[in-house]
């Protein structure tokens, strides 16, 4: 039982009722329901409670229960209660594609060009000219089937989705054949084996991890194989002693043996990655003019849109996909697809690509001009808060969420550190404050690489060190 000091201040608590009179609550409620506004000021007054209980040392006193401060914890609780949890983030990273900060960045012409079907009604199911419902994903097969070449296009939630879809529809209870070295496991551990035994085909691994021939898929074949797949090993790589057969290989014995090829390209380039100074990435032009079948790719990843898997191939097996009972289950909503037609069509021009789509245009942003942009935001922090301690290194950037995994990209980060609070501190108190700033630590320094920042973005992070320098 408290005692009796303790037990006065527990009876001081503001009851539910009064609190709900106050003028702030009363303020509240004419924005928020009654049942929340009235949930926070339980758990305002509870929180008290358990303070005051857990105060042996006696240093809780009255001002801990008036009502204004019971109405102060309850005004937090609200905002946390009312403020969406996803929510804009600054990206000073590092990597471009970054996972937790929702991969692409969306091109804000495309982002302004859905306002008003976002607002009202739109046609995601609907044939014009005849007025009869069709399949949703049929809307932007023709942007699709125009940039890859193949016959037909569908497209469900993830590229883990299309995998299933195309298993499950083009080779249940069959053999599927694939090497060792692409039995891929990527997040969430997602691992290519599990996902088989899902759709009810049987695995029949070949060659070793390092080296597969065509004599090994040769050897393989049975009465009972449905298809050969090849995984791109978008998100990791084999090097050395290594070798792996050509996709178009592949394609001719497929082919002589009346079997699928399906090929899996992960990240999923539509174009030339050198033009845009990285190394090439295989795309899916060039596995449907190399013979495969049917392939597979991210909407989220190398064409920088809403998360997708992207299906292409021919007609006869789109139209098998479109049919199978997962389909339904797998299917995308009208933001996804708005999203993905109208990314897809800056893909016409490289050039229209460069300046208008975020991922591009951040992955061919010279290097001078990152030094412009890390300057900029040292003298911005040097004037909000003056005792950080600042310096410009050199960096390096990556794209991300398992795309062209070893290859860097050149950039440059400013270096900062706060007395009194450690890299980890800081780190965690840019996080949190309101511009939500997302760093990375190394040798104990909080890092902002400014290829993933903007120059609109540069005076809300000297902001954000502002305030936690005032804190």
């Amino acid at each position: 039982m408290a005692s009796g000091p303790k037990q006065e201040l527990l009876k001081s608590i503001p009851p539910i009722t009064e609190l709900l009179k106050s003028e702030a609550a009363v303020g509240w409620l004419n924005i928020h329901p009654l049942p929340l506004v009235t949930d926070c000021l339980r758990g305002a007054a509870a929180d008290v409670r358990e303070e005051l209980l857990a105060d042996s040392a006696g240093q809780c006193g009255p001002g801990q229960v008036t009502a204004d401060a019971v109405l102060a914890r309850a005004e937090a609780l609200l905002e946390l209660a009312t403020t969406p949890h996803l929510r804009e983030a600054i990206n000073a990273t590092g990597i471009i594609l970054h996972t937790g900060l929702g991969r692409a960045v969306f091109p804000a012409g495309v982002v302004d060009s859905m306002l008003a079907e976002l607002k009202g009604y739109s046609t995601l199911a609907v044939d014009r000219p005849s007025g009869e419902r069709i399949e949703r994903d049929e809307l932007i097969e023709y942007i699709l089937t125009e940039l890859t070449g193949a016959e037909a296009a569908t497209v469900v939630n993830n590229n883990a989705a299309a995998t299933l879809l195309v298993l499950a529809a083009l080779a249940a209870h069959k053999e599927v054949i694939v090497s060792r070295g692409q039995l891929i496991e990527i997040g969430g551990s997602f691992r290519l084996p599990e996902v088989m035994a899902q759709s009810q085909a049987r695995l029949v691994e070949v060659g070793a991890t390092n080296r597969t021939h065509l004599k090994d898929y040769q050897k393989a074949i049975t009465a009972d194989t449905a298809a050969i797949m090849r995984v791109h090993p978008s998100n990791f790589r084999v090097v050395g002693f290594t070798s792996e057969v050509p996709l178009a290989e592949l394609a001719g014995l497929a082919h002589s043996r009346q079997l699928t090829l399906i090929d899996d390209l992960g990240a999923g380039a539509l174009l030339g990655l050198e033009q845009f100074g990285l190394p090439h990435e295989p795309t899916v032009r060039e596995s449907i003019a190399a013979g495969a079948d049917v392939v597979l790719f991210s909407g989220d990843k190398l064409i920088g849109a809403s998360q997708a898997g992207v299906i292409v191939g021919r007609k006869d097996l789109i139209g098998r996909l479109r049919k199978h009972p997962l389909m339904r289950a797998m299917r995308v909503d009208k933001t996804c697809l708005m999203v993905l037609e109208r990314t897809l069509h800056l893909f016409r021009d490289s050039d229209l690509l460069r300046r208008e789509h975020p991922l591009y245009r951040v992955i061919c942003t010279p290097v001078d001009t990152l030094r412009q942009r890390a300057k900029a935001l040292v003298d911005a922090i040097a004037k909000t808060a003056p005792t950080a301690t600042l310096n410009i290194d050199a960096s390096q950037a990556y794209l991300g969420s398992g795309s062209l995994p070893t290859e860097s990209i050149p950039s440059v980060m400013v270096s900062v550190s706060v007395p009194d609070l450690s890299a980890a501190d800081l780190a965690r108190r840019l996080r949190m404050d309101q511009a939500c700033v997302f760093s990375r630590i190394e040798d104990d320094l909080v890092r902002l690489d400014v290829r993933t920042l903007t120059d609109d973005q540069v005076p809300a992070v000297a902001a954000a060190f502002e305030r936690i320098a005032q804190s």
